[in-house]
């Protein structure tokens, strides 16, 4: 979307005119134009200098309105007197969700780029995390997982053989293949860790070399108790945070 139709949007947004502050009118509208996708993820938002002069409003009114959203996390200031649509994602580690469950919620169109999918025999890990034996048959998926496009993380998930006959009738979403087939996940346990990214992982996300990923490990069962899925994601240390919820 460019600048004016973004203006253009803001306007008629503020036009009801709510009786709020005119900075709170304009970081409802803000907040309006990015929940609409009118402003994407990542996307440059129009100058401070810009919106005075198209909304009729003070520098001192726009900058409080940024600041407000740079403060709740839903813009970045960047090098160059730019400010963006914050990229990053939330993922909370008290539900079972798969990543195009997590990216739907929050208005963005997951995606998949698939690096390699095989039937082959386990490795020590993946025979240690299934409970299988090395002559057991395991199917493993290998993709790159992205957001409106974006690259946000490399998964790989391995399965016995017996859930998934055929990788290639898998599509986008692998869950959405094992509900098909009455073997969808029922409980899961997770492990995480941070490492750095090797060569490969940073040009396969586009990343700078001081990259960090965010490494989960899940072990997936069905009702019934049996392991269905063992699945390493790396995630995006620069876009991706782990909210976990505490109670006392």
């Amino acid at each position: 979307m460019g600048d004016q139709a973004t203006l253009d949007f803001l306007a008629q947004s503020l036009a009801s005119g709510s009786g709020e502050p005119l900075y709170r009118q304009l970081e409802e509208a803000l907040k309006l134009a990015i929940a609409r996708a009118k402003l994407r993820h990542g996307a440059v938002i129009p100058s401070e200098r810009t919106l005075c002069q198209a909304l009729g409003m003070s520098r001192v009114t726009v900058r409080k309105a940024i600041d407000g959203l740079v403060h709740d996390g839903l813009l970045d200031r960047r090098q160059g007197a730019k400010t963006v649509v914050a990229s990053r994602v939330e993922k909370s580690l008290a539900t079972m969700t798969s990543f195009s469950e997590d990216m739907r919620s929050r208005g963005l169109e997951p995606g998949c780029v698939w690096i390699s999918r095989e039937t082959c025999r386990p490795s020590p890990a993946e025979m240690m995390a299934l409970g299988i034996s090395a002559g057991d048959r395991i199917v493993r998926l290998q993709r790159l997982r992205t957001a409106d496009d974006t690259p946000i993380a490399i998964e790989t998930a391995a399965l016995p053989a017996r859930f998934v006959p055929d990788p290639d009738a898998i599509q986008s979403s692998l869950y959405d293949y094992l509900d098909a087939n009455g073997a969808r996940p029922v409980r899961a346990v997770q492990r995480m860790q941070a490492k750095p990214a090797t060569e490969e992982e940073r040009q396969l996300l586009g990343t700078p070399d001081n990259t960090s990923l965010l490494v989960m490990e899940r072990r997936c069962f069905l009702a019934d108790g049996r392991i269905v899925e063992f699945t390493q994601t790396k995630y995006r240390g620069d876009v991706y945070d782990f909210v976990i919820e505490l109670v006392r």
